[in-house]
């Protein structure tokens, strides 16, 4: 069985970047690779509908928290067989994005911490009820909020179908969500957590070796 690997961070913070690098030194070390990134956008319903709420369609949609959530969970609800498949044939399976998304943004949204009452309803919802492989590390790509966000602008301007939503054009909501991203981490919430300086170089030997459980977490 494979090993469950999930990169978080802001956007713009440079995750499929990071994605890249350590694919890159996997492969180099032998290890088969699966990779995917949520939300599915042109491959889920669910997520579809996130991305059109998210740029003004389906009413209020967008300014429902608990909604919007439910449909990023149902996008992931709707990938586990496939997940499960790929844990099966390959080393690593490496996700772009995945449960802590949903429980950091949705808190920020709302204004409270990682001990809140949403992180535990999305805990509830995904990790319980859906019953979501449980990953086997996070890696936080930690950046200052103000480099993610000019790299999101540099994003959009270089890759027009790359364009922002109103999620990612709030600079309030990603500091928030950056400091529960925090939160998670320090907890060890669901899973180890290793914290990556975004604003550094990155160490793809060493960050290899921890996904593959060749060397400790922290």
């Amino acid at each position: 069985m494979g090993r469950l690997i999930v990169i978080e961070g802001l956007d713009g913070a440079g995750k499929r970047t990071l994605a890249d690098g350590l694919v890159a030194e996997l492969d180099r070390r032998g290890h088969s690779v699966a990779r995917a990134a949520f939300p599915r956008y042109g491959a889920d319903v669910h997520a579809d509908l996130v991305a059109e709420a998210l740029r003004g369609a389906h009413g209020d949609l967008a300014d429902s928290v608990y909604g919007m959530a439910v449909l990023y969970a149902l996008d992931r609800h709707g990938a586990v067989e496939a997940l499960h498949t790929d844990l099966r044939q390959h080393d690593v399976v490496l996700l772009d994005r995945y449960v802590a998304s949903n429980a950091a943004y949705g808190a920020a949204r709302l204004h409270q911490s990682a001990e809140g009452d949403f992180v535990a309803w999305a805990s509830e919802l995904e990790i319980e009820r859906f019953a979501l492989p449980r990953p086997d590390l996070h890696i936080l790509l930690q950046v200052p909020t103000a480099l993610a966000e000019s790299r999101a602008e540099q994003r959009e301007r270089s890759d027009t179908e790359r364009r922002r939503d109103r999620f990612e054009t709030d600079s309030s909501l990603q500091q928030r969500c950056a400091e529960v991203y925090t939160e998670l981490a320090e907890s060890g919430w669901w899973s180890p957590w290793r914290v990556v300086d975004g604003a550094e170089h990155v160490d793809f030997a060493e960050l290899a070796a921890v996904s593959v459980g060749e060397v400790t977490y922290w």
